[in-house]
């Protein structure tokens, strides 16, 4: 099932480089194809046990022997989460894309490339076959941008190519020299690399190799400096995918290879990604409050949560770790849902703007569902009760605060501005009056409101109901919690002030009863 998977996504990229050029139609078979990984991921659930930790429906064939890479495979609940997002987001992207797409056999291939290497990533046991999928994504998404971005859309490509270039071989050095120092015959299998036990004075370098590569991936502060260009030229269906579901990347990588391969190591530093964590975590907000053009204030705001993210990470808890893996689903199903809406207000309005927009919520001439929406996803993206982002930001904070207690108030603020800015913009563009001259758009049509649709649904339902969204990764965060040193929580809180408070952390039964 896994190889059929990565066979779809790279049999729809290749099907769609060839063929006419009829784009509406083109448009349909590439929602089918679509449609139909979708379904063989959401097939994945029917044989999936959550209280496994370890890599189910595994495969492992000699692809480069002599190498020491493997054609090796394996689903746990930390890729099964991200791969159902995957999927569904390269649904909606293709979906939110201009039925008149221009050069459509190009485009649609590319997205199906970008996923292809997504799945594999995400379905990778060998580090070498990772990177391999991590680089995959690397050309496809540069293309996309440069051809089909906004006015500077060439220096955003450009600046992405060359800051993805260098996450890629910070990546491929750290797997070149874990693989070498690790293994005895060389072997790139993570299964292998995971029972070697490293002087700290090797997993220290090799941990901050790993970690470069994924901040700039995710992105964190001071590596973001090509995320607000890249989501701010990027077209909204591919900022869509770029932003919800690519740079998840990064937090899946630093998982995978900080958390397990490195634990020691990851224990050491945990204190300082926590302090980065804030930063970025204020940095995104606070540039977040000063924009205006709606897809630049996603992407900053988009920061702010990964920020967030990081903070788990390094908490290292079970319950901060549960966190992480919802935080990025959530953050993925919402970002995706904010830039879906704002595209849609940029083609009917010709402006995106938040101080040349006003009364979208008007019931006759306005956008009124299309601002609806847009409302919800904010307050989604501000961690109101009842919506994914909650339950998501709620767990971190619950399973960080005893470890880390100033870097997670730094992040409740951060968390707490969202609103302010989010606010503002609601006020500014969704109310107020009409411009009579200006002010005669045409209806949003069923093709372009589907989308937002489905990713609205999905937000509400996971956040009535949490445990639909954590159960399949609660096995596998409490392995890799197990796997760092034991307890972390005392370690770091005895190097802090006796005066400082030191709560329990609570369990995440107790948390979501």
């Amino acid at each position: 099932m896994l190889v059929a998977l990565i066979a779809a996504a790279l049999g729809s990229a290749l099907l769609f480089s060839v063929g006419g050029d009829d784009s509406a139609k083109l448009r349909r078979w590439a929602i089918a194809a679509a449609g139909g990984i979708l379904l063989l991921a959401v097939s994945l659930l029917t044989g999936f046990d959550p209280a496994i930790a370890t890599p189910q429906l595994a495969i492992d064939w000699d692809w480069l022997p002599a190498l020491g890479i493997h054609f090796s495979l394996g689903l746990d609940g930390l890729s099964l989460p991200l791969l159902l997002l995957a999927s569904l987001l390269t649904l909606l992207a293709i979906a939110s894309s201009p039925a008149d797409q221009s050069r459509p056999r190009l485009y649609y291939s590319l997205i199906f490339l970008a996923a292809a290497g997504m799945v594999i990533s995400l379905l990778s046991r060998d580090l070498m076959l990772f990177v391999l999928g991590y680089e995959l994504e690397l050309i496809p998404v540069y293309l996309l941008i440069s051809i089909w971005g906004g006015e500077q859309r060439g220096a955003a490509a450009t600046r992405f190519l060359i800051f993805t270039a260098i996450s890629g071989i910070l990546l491929l050095l750290g797997a070149i020299a874990t693989a070498v120092l690790s293994s005895q015959p060389f072997s790139f299998s993570l299964d292998q690399l995971q029972t070697v036990d490293l002087p700290l004075a090797l997993q220290l370098p090799l941990l901050l190799l790993f970690v470069a590569a994924f901040a700039i991936k995710l992105p964190l502060v001071p590596f973001h400096s090509w995320q607000p260009a890249a989501y701010g030229q990027a077209s909204p269906a591919i900022a869509m995918l770029l932003g919800g579901a690519i740079s998840k990347l990064g937090g899946y990588g630093l998982f995978r290879f900080g958390c397990s391969l490195f634990p020691e190591a990851w224990s050491l530093i945990a204190p300082s990604l926590a302090v980065l964590a804030a930063i970025t975590a204020l940095y995104g907000t606070l540039n977040a409050l000063r924009q205006t053009d709606l897809q630049r204030l996603v992407a900053f705001s988009s920061m702010g949560h990964m920020g967030t993210l990081l903070l788990a990470l390094a908490a290292g808890t079970p319950l901060a770790l549960q966190g992480a893996i919802a935080q990025m689903v959530a953050h993925g199903l919402i970002l995706a849902l904010l830039f879906q809406l704002i595209g849609t207000i940029e083609r009917v309005t010709g402006r995106r703007d938040r101080d040349q927009l006003s009364g979208l919520l008007n019931p006759i001439r306005g956008l009124p569902l299309t601002a609806g929406l847009l409302l919800m996803a904010a307050m989604a993206s501000a961690g109101i009760p009842g919506l994914v982002g909650f339950i998501a930001e709620f767990l971190i904070f619950q399973g960080s605060f005893a470890i880390f207690p100033w870097a997670t108030v730094g992040c409740i603020a951060a968390s707490g501005l969202t609103a302010v800015y989010f606010v503002s913009l609601i006020n500014r563009a969704c109310f107020g009056k009409l411009d009579n001259q200006e002010a005669r758009w045409r209806s949003v049509s069923a093709s372009e409101r589907w989308p937002a649709v489905v990713l609205a649904l999905t937000v509400m339902a996971l956040g009535i109901a949490p445990q639909a969204l954590v159960r399949w990764s609660e096995g596998s965060s409490l392995a890799i919690a197990a796997h760092l040193p034991q307890p972390l929580q005392s370690t770091i809180a005895e190097g802090r002030s006796r005066s400082t408070p030191v709560f329990p952390t609570p369990s995440l039964s107790a948390v979501l009863q």
